[in-house]
């Protein structure tokens, strides 16, 4: 790796960091980025994995006071988090990543219009994932981040849209609590997929040391900024993000 290239991805990392931090989706700019460089597929998105997913843990002490989840939903999520993302990694080990390739953009467009929309489609839910959020509704969201943390493990492109639209179908309106949330889940998920690249030698350490500074610097201080916008903003910003990634991976998987 030459100076150019670290400078690079150094940048790649800090602007995937701080798209994780408000929206999720820094895969968008730090994945393409380790590809240019010249580095294959699975290495890089293992590469990627580890660099984003210190980022965005990092980013998630700046949302400190925005996260009120009792025990009896947060358990359930962070366990189907690991069991998901566990998975999601021996399978992209196993497997070629051109056949998911085909999939994401599906994937990510379900999830962009599922946050989009997802406020009139569950109607007047005041309890959301409350402390008195109903066995079913807590059921029905660990169901689905089982899905999203097969699918982060696997690539996580777009894994924080998804966390953020299956808080939005389940009820909650703050962003920046979703926000926090989505990092909590996200980390974990992310963090399981690290442990399996590094223990199967996935990852290059080079760029993901470069990448990871970037990641760190971006990460935190964009958290610290998205919390100064209009929830309205953040919102738009991730339905942005969303619809930029579902196109470009769109172009990618069927040119």
């Amino acid at each position: 790796m030459n100076l150019h290239n670290a400078i690079f991805l150094f940048f790649a990392g800090a602007l995937g960091g701080a798209i994780n931090a408000v929206a999720g989706g820094g895969s968008f700019v730090a994945f393409p980025a380790l590809l240019f460089t010249g580095v294959p597929p699975i290495p890089a998105n293992a590469t990627n994995t580890l660099a984003l997913w210190v980022g965005t843990t990092a980013s998630g002490g700046a949302y400190s006071q925005k996260l009120n989840i009792s025990r009896r939903v947060m358990i359930p999520l962070v366990a189907t988090s690991i069991v998901g993302g566990l998975a999601g990694a021996f399978l992209l080990i196993k497997t070629p990543a051109q056949t998911f390739l085909r999939i994401l953009p599906w994937l990510l467009l379900g999830a962009t219009l599922l946050f989009a929309f997802g406020k009139h489609l569950t109607g007047r839910i005041s309890a959301g994932i409350s402390h008195d959020a109903s066995n079913a509704k807590v059921t029905g969201a660990s169901t689905f981040e089982l899905l999203v943390a097969v699918y982060g493990g696997y690539f996580g492109g777009g894994i924080g849209i998804m966390n953020l639209a299956m808080l939005a179908a389940m009820g909650m309106t703050d962003i920046h609590a979703m926000n926090k949330l989505k990092v909590r889940l996200g980390g974990v998920i992310n963090g399981v997929a690290t442990i399996t690249f590094i223990a199967t030698r996935a990852i290059l350490w080079p760029q993901a040391m470069v990448m990871t500074a970037g990641s760190i610097l971006g990460g935190y201080s964009s958290a610290h900024f998205a919390q100064r916008l209009p929830q309205a903003w953040v919102k738009s910003f991730v339905i942005l993000v969303g619809t930029a990634m579902t196109i470009y991976f769109f172009v990618r998987g069927y040119r």
